[in-house]
């Protein structure tokens, strides 16, 4: 099983175990609620932190590029083609532009 799923799969019981556990020292007057807050954002980021470097050394998942973001890290993509290389132009430029020669201005 890849272990970023693995992760994000025991994200919730950690934190219910978390909570468990604090209810537990509240109950044995060790440590109060109101005082346990900062314990749940230690878990959290803890985890977070597990789930970033999980994914950062993972295989992209099937259909996407190697150099996907996030997977192996970030590899650029080719640089797009020039202006002048492209078929298509917005702009007329003054070769494609007719005159009219009749002398009617128009």
């Amino acid at each position: 099983m890849n272990q970023y799923i693995f992760l994000q799969r025991i994200q919730g019981p950690a934190m219910l175990l978390t909570f468990g556990v604090c209810a537990l020292l509240d109950q044995w007057d060790i440590l109060n609620f109101g005082r346990s807050w900062p314990l749940y954002l230690i878990v959290l980021g803890v985890i977070k932190l597990a789930q970033r470097a999980a994914l950062a050394t993972a295989a992209p998942p099937p259909g996407y590029p190697q150099g996907y973001p996030g997977y192996g890290g970030y590899q650029p993509a080719a640089a797009p083609a020039s202006p002048a290389a492209t078929s298509t132009a917005l702009v007329p430029t003054d070769s494609s532009i007719q005159t009219n020669d009749s002398g009617d201005g128009r």
